[in-house]
């Protein structure tokens, strides 16, 4: 047996969805037959198409992360290189907070 947790508004959600009486053999249907469409999908609808410029940015951004990091971790920076570095990364990281609290 398995228990799921859903909230108030989940629960409301998969009822309307739902072509059962019973919930629970709706879902097991709706999850064990390989013929069925993504549930997730349908209830959420499709995901938004992301930008390919976008995403070829991001990739970059994080290619050059991992070289800071590879850096840090190495003796060819002093301490002071290490807190100008960490002052810095503390500034994007606000930025992409502020970015992220835009675009939820």
């Amino acid at each position: 047996m398995i228990k799921v947790r859903v909230s108030p508004e989940e629960l409301a959600t998969l009822q309307m969805h739902s072509t059962r009486t019973e919930l629970a053999r709706w879902m097991r249907e709706s999850c064990l037959n390989p013929g069925q469409t993504d549930l997730v999908r349908d209830l959420r609808g499709a995901a938004p198409a992301a930008d390919p410029a976008l995403l070829r940015q991001l990739a970059s951004i994080g290619n050059n992360l991992n070289q800071i990091a590879r850096k840090m971790n190495t003796a060819e920076w002093g301490a002071v290189d290490r807190v100008q570095v960490i002052g810095a990364l503390a500034g994007v990281e606000r930025e992409l907070a502020e970015l992220r609290a835009l675009h939820k």
